[in-house]
């Protein structure tokens, strides 16, 4: 990153931050300084509360070797060994990511996937090392598997629409005759998919992923286990708090030999849940189920005549429809995790996720 060039008025700002650094942090903070063109992305917010968003970050840091920045998280690689993850709050949906942030998103996202790391750890390692910040995961540096691992226990979603088209099997697998929208299968399903760098993943069968390498036979076997020993895990948590865990995807890597579960798992970006009271009513009567995941953004949206096609513009997100979807990921959080969610200090959010990220690094190197 490039900083900007600080005169003695700056100075003066910049030794009030450094005052409230810990000691170790800040021979950090002095690689850090924030660009002239994120405060000005931020102007454009400073009327509404809605300015507290956290949309992006630049942050320098020593050992940084690279920055990937995603739909969602932006990612720092530290000396290739750890993997600074933030989430922002940003919401994607038919592959858009929308122009406003929403308040809280991001500190959702991680605290719930923060949860269920931990509650899986018996079952297989880990990417995570800590949570430094609400919004910010620091894990293990690890070589990601080409795949994602899809496991469906419900006929619905893209398994549904591939289903009512007339096909009967999804990635090699077949599904029985006979079925309705969203009713569960006799055994969860595994529909792996490729994991594109750009555009949209595709649909791929086991035998494919092992004839071209991606994965070898004996590797793919344990990543099966592992994901179908996960969503069980996760479906009993589930029905503790009255939810169905409905499908969910889950990413795979290996440091040192070691096989790893990465990245965020069982959240509402990641997953879909169905409210388990009344399931049984709506699938006799042909009523779409009560989801926990993002689909009222997508059908918002979809309302508004958008769904990512060519020539389509997103609409405008209202400050109070914003405000309504971070309520919305509030309350996903404590249906899904029991919890009461407790909201992050809001003030100065850049500076005190690079503080607290800061803090730590320099106690580990």
């Amino acid at each position: 990153m490039t900083g900007t060039k600080r005169g003695e008025k700056n100075n003066e700002t910049e030794e009030n931050k450094i005052k409230k650094l810990s000691v170790n942090a800040k021979r950090i903070y002095s690689y850090n300084c924030f660009t002239t063109d994120y405060e000005s992305n931020f102007k454009l917010y400073k009327q509404s509360n809605m300015s507290k968003a956290i949309v992006s970050t630049d942050f320098t840091f020593p050992g940084l070797k690279s920055v990937y920045k995603g739909k969602v998280r932006d990612v720092y690689n530290i000396q290739n060994e750890y993997l600074v993850m933030i989430v922002s709050d940003r919401i994607s949906a038919f592959d858009v990511v929308l122009p406003k942030g929403i308040p809280f998103k991001g500190q959702v996202l991680n605290q719930i996937a923060t949860k269920f790391l931990d509650a899986t750890a018996d079952i297989l390692p880990n990417w995570k090392i800590a949570t430094p910040d609400p919004m910010v995961t620091v894990g293990h540096m690890c070589e990601p598997y080409k795949v994602e691992m899809v496991i469906r226990g419900y006929l619905t979603g893209h398994a549904w629409r591939e289903y009512s088209s007339g096909k009967r099997t999804l990635c090699g697998v077949p599904m029985p005759e006979g079925m309705k929208e969203n009713q569960k299968f006799p055994e969860p399903i595994l529909t792996p998919t490729t994991k594109a760098m750009e555009g949209h993943d595709e649909d791929i069968s086991r035998d494919e992923i092992i004839a071209t390498g991606l994965v070898s036979a004996e590797e793919y076997t344990k990543l099966e286990h592992y994901t179908r020993a996960i969503f069980q895990r996760g479906t009993e948590i589930a029905a503790q708090k009255g939810l169905i865990l409905v499908d969910t995807k889950y990413e795979f890597g290996k440091k040192e030999g070691v096989i790893y579960l990465i990245d965020e798992i069982h959240t509402p970006d990641s997953s879909r849940y169905f409210y388990a009271e009344g399931y049984e009513e709506r699938l006799a009567k042909g009523e779409n189920q009560k989801q926990l995941s993002k689909e009222f953004v997508r059908q918002w949206l979809i309302e508004n005549n958008f769904q990512g096609k060519e020539g389509q513009t997103v609409p405008f997100l209202s400050d109070d429809f914003v405000s309504q979807i971070s309520e919305r990921y509030i309350e996903l959080f404590e249906h899904i995790t029991g919890d009461k969610f407790v909201k992050a200090e809001m003030e100065d959010v850049n500076e005190r996720i690079f503080r607290n990220i800061a803090d730590f690094l320099a106690a580990k190197m």
